[in-house]
């Protein structure tokens, strides 16, 4: 009886041999595209961007917080396809014809091409859990969500149009404070939004204000900390001049957590920390409780 011979002790006479590139070919490993992950800033975990973009864009591990755009936040906070926006078409000029390092010209073009929206606000309205709303939220990915003329004149909008229709008005600040290409008349809107929110607030309207990682500056100084019900996520950075320029000024150590939303709320400058994903629980209740 013949003795077995396994196939793969024959040698084909047809295969060729292996060379160095062949091998390394064979063993090279797929390029990862970029940006499919990301690294928690806080814990420094590495997630997966889509994984972390379906949590809100808040670390599973950690809780922190990451910034997102204005069209992310608004997705998150109104009800599918209700946010109807309004002064879409009010943009920044150059008033002053500034040039710093580069023309602010310049910068707002690059800013409208890298951000894919044309302002550092969007303003609408939407509905949150079936309530009618007046939905402005800013972008700090545009010129650091920067209060100008435009950011102005969009937010004063909202507001009389808050009045008009007799809805509560929620407002997302995430800004560097005022935009300093247009000097006095970007300082000009933080009158212009607060004499605004004195009219509304005679009428009688709920101004729900809800500040971000980072909320600093003219923003901070003006219809940020104006609201009836003042909301921060957690850990945000908030406060008027950057932690930084104060411990220079006063020269001193600032205490632990200073300009963190959990600091204000100890010492009263907010009414509750909301982690993201209670949001629009939190917003709609409190419309429920004012009876709006």
């Amino acid at each position: 009886m013949g003795r077995l011979i396994s196939s793969t002790a024959m040698p084909d006479p047809n295969a060729r041999s292996w060379t160095d590139a062949d091998v390394a070919t064979a063993t090279r490993k797929k390029p990862v595209p970029e940006g499919l992950w990301v690294r928690c800033a806080s814990c420094g975990a590495i997630l997966f961007r889509r994984a972390l973009e379906n949590n809100l864009s808040v670390c599973p591990d950690c809780r922190h917080h990451f910034r997102i755009s204005a069209p992310e936040r608004i997705t998150q906070l109104a009800d599918p396809d209700s946010f109807d926006e309004f002064a879409n078409e009010i943009i920044s000029g150059d008033p002053l014809s500034f040039v710093d390092t580069k023309a602010y010209s310049d910068r707002l073009a690059a800013a409208k091409k890298k951000t894919g929206v044309n302002e550092a606000v969007r303003c609408g309205t939407a509905f949150i859990k079936g309530r009618k709303v007046v939905l402005v939220a800013m972008d700090f990915r545009f010129l650091g969500g920067s209060m100008g003329s435009a950011v102005g004149e969009k937010i004063a909008i909202a507001i009389e149009m808050a009045i008009a229709e007799d809805l509560p008005l929620i407002v997302v600040s995430s800004s560097g404070g005022a935009r300093m290409m247009e000097s006095g008349l970007s300082l000009m809107q933080m009158a212009k939004t607060s004499a605004a929110l004195a009219r509304f607030d005679e009428s009688g309207g709920l101004f729900i204000s809800v500040l971000t990682d980072p909320t600093t500056g003219g923003v901070t100084a003006s219809f940020a900390m104006l609201g009836d019900v003042i909301l921060g996520e957690p850990k945000a950075l908030i406060g008027f001049a950057g932690p930084r320029v104060i411990k220079n000024t006063i020269r001193q150590d600032l205490p632990e957590g200073f300009q963190r939303s959990e600091f204000l709320l100890e010492h009263g400058f907010l009414d509750r920390v909301v982690d993201r994903k209670d949001l629009r629980s939190e917003i709609s209740s409190l419309i429920d409780y004012a009876g709006k």
